[in-house]
């Protein structure tokens, strides 16, 4: 049995039954946080030009886009992706070597379950399958460091996913991920330099890719047998030698992802946390601010922070300004937080935060890189024009899974993003919908979906 075949057969095995109470918890509040994410993302220029062009392509009526219509499987979840994964809100996984952002399947899992009109309980089991495989290939085989990007290990997770989703042998699954890891190895450069918006549509593509691989495999074709430990495989070629025992794997990878508190890139959370507590400190004043400087832990600083994936300080767009921390630790000093309001045009080129973004110094810390990512450190202090200097400490947040996101806090992220584009109606069906999911049936939730941005009245 080859690799991919063994970790086919751990998707196949896989059942809701197998999730603890708390993975099943934090499953339907990662739903509830994509779809809120994915809502509030509508209006959004990439994204109406993405379903203009879907909708002139057409595609068999098979799967809901969010919002309305409905298009082929493969072309749904690349649109419903790129509406979770546009803001930058969504969750995130950290490994050692590796940041992903697991919830970014679930495009391809919503596309997949319906197009069988599977239970609500395999949607769950299909994402618990997407959480573990995208979590664990990361753990173990990051690819940062050697200039491919994290939707990488994603191409299997996708695949399966989609795959489990669709209720394919085991045989079928390894085809699927085969198909889809061999050729879907990204670049890094989409998230170095000045970020375009493919930054943002790169785990899209993912996502449409590994759910038409597994269409394919649907229909009998094949992949490399050998895709990880194969003569030029990916073992071999990009990640070097790694083992999972894929018959000791769990469903519970799900419960270490975290949510993020502020609408910015995750290294940034607890950064951003201790900005907002220096704001509300006696004397602060954003007008007599003449440094700010921050102690972080290097993968921040490597990524966000002016290291070596490039300059930060040259902020024109949404995509260079939610991956600078500069511009992001300027702009939650003046304004008190970072909300997709803060990312209006006019805002990311105002004076004021392009200046004190000059004013911002980031530098790595051996000790606090030793603590990552287990925790996610940041020491910022501000000095003011008399002298006085205001500073904070972090090393979690509200939402990092020290200190994990409930119910009420899903919601109430869920509101607030999705309030400019739906009512109390709406947003209490869907709620409720994804709430009772282990109950309800994958139509259930499209179908809610559909409406959204209709006229209820």
């Amino acid at each position: 049995m080859t690799e991919v075949q063994d970790m086919a057969r751990f998707v196949a095995g896989a059942a809701f039954d197998d999730l603890s109470d708390e993975a099943v918890a934090q499953l339907k509040i990662r739903v509830l946080d994509t779809l809120g994410v994915a809502i509030g993302a509508l209006d959004a220029e990439p994204i109406v030009a993405i379903r203009a062009l879907i909708d002139d392509l057409g595609g068999a009526p098979t799967s809901t886009l969010i919002g309305g219509g409905r298009t082929s499987p493969e072309r749904a979840a690349f649109f419903n992706s790129a509406l979770s994964r546009y803001l930058d809100f969504m969750d995130s996984y950290l490994a050692p070597g590796e940041t992903n952002h697991p919830s970014d399947n679930l495009g391809a899992v919503l596309a997949t379950a319906e197009s069988v009109n599977a239970s609500g309980r395999e949607l769950l089991t299909a994402l618990a399958v997407a959480y573990q495989v995208h979590s664990r290939l990361s753990d173990v085989a990051p690819v940062r460091a050697k200039g491919f990007d994290h939707t990488t290990q994603g191409a299997y997770a996708a695949a399966a996913a989609a795959a489990k989703a669709l209720r394919l042998p085991a045989e079928q699954i390894a085809n699927a991920m085969a198909i889809s890891g061999t050729a879907n190895n990204a670049l890094r450069v989409t998230r170095t330099g000045n970020l375009s918006h493919w930054k943002g549509l790169a785990y899209p593509q993912v996502s449409k890719e590994g759910t038409f691989a597994a269409l394919l495999a649907s229909r009998g074709i094949t992949g490399p047998e050998e895709v990880f430990e194969g003569n030029k495989g990916f073992k071999e070629s990009i990640a070097g030698d790694f083992t999972i025992d894929w018959s000791r794997e769990d469903l519970e990878r799900v419960r270490r992802s975290i949510i993020k508190r502020h609408n910015a890139e995750i290294h940034s959370q607890s950064a951003l946390d201790a900005a907002q507590d220096i704001r509300s400190q006696a004397g602060f004043d954003t007008d007599a601010i003449t440094a700010v400087r921050l102690r972080t832990f290097d993968v921040a600083h490597a990524i966000i922070g002016g290291g070596e994936e490039g300059d930060k300080r040259t902020i024109r767009t949404k995509e260079e300004a939610d991956h600078s921390l500069p511009w992001m630790i300027a702009v939650v000093l003046l304004d008190g937080e970072l909300e997709p309001a803060q990312y209006a045009p006019e805002r990311i080129i105002a004076q004021d935060v392009q200046q004190l973004m000059g004013k911002v110094d980031i530098t790595p810390d051996e000790g606090f890189s030793a603590r990552f990512p287990e925790e996610m450190p940041a020491d910022l202090q501000v000095t003011l024009r008399d002298g006085t200097v205001l500073g904070a400490e972090r090393s979690a947040y509200k939402g990092f899974h020290t200190d994990p996101l409930d119910w009420a806090g899903a919601r109430a992220k869920f509101d607030s993003l999705t309030r400019p584009f739906i009512d109390s109606r709406a947003r209490e069906e869907i709620a409720e919908i994804v709430r009772h999911l282990d109950t309800a049936n994958t139509t259930d939730l499209t179908a809610a979906l559909a409406e959204v941005g209709t006229d209820r009245s």
